[in-house]
């Protein structure tokens, strides 16, 4: 389970250091064997390995003449790509990648449970800003009752 928003640092390489407490994690439940792709929010998706496959089996399932599904197959599986942790728990952000997430140095890694997003730090703090405008939040109709 990946919780917790950290402010980190890209490298000049385009290297990011995951947390040592994430970094256990990865290691037990994927080996360190990871895939980071593009999300429609201009966001970057990373998973385990074994967590994303059938997400992208169920992404390629769709129908590629859906203007729809064929865009999100672009996007979601065409942009996929393994990444590894090193030894010193980095992983490499392809320029690709870094660019289409607008990704400088400073970047958020957003736990969502199963899964990271990595946010450009700007772009982090934009989207928090929009949750969190009281006018605008609206409660998922799948949540209604709910309560914290």
């Amino acid at each position: 389970m990946f919780r917790g928003a950290t402010s980190l640092n890209l490298d000049a390489k385009g290297r990011l250091t995951l947390p040592a407490k994430h970094r256990e994690a990865m290691a037990l439940e994927c080996a360190g064997n990871l895939v980071l792709t593009a999300h429609p929010h201009r966001c970057l998706l990373l998973y385990p390995q074994p967590a994303w496959e059938p997400i992208q089996a169920k992404i390629s399932a769709l129908s590629s003449f859906d203007k729809q599904s064929s865009g999100l197959q672009r996007l979601l599986v065409g942009f996929a790509e393994d990444v590894a942790l090193d030894s010193a728990g980095r992983l490499l952000v392809s320029p690709e990648l870094r660019d289409f997430a607008v990704l400088s140095k400073e970047v958020m890694l957003v736990g969502q449970g199963s899964h990271f997003e990595l946010w450009s730090k700007d772009a982090w703090r934009a989207q928090l800003d929009l949750v969190m405008q009281a006018d605008s939040f609206e409660m998922p109709k799948e949540l209604e009752g709910f309560s914290l």
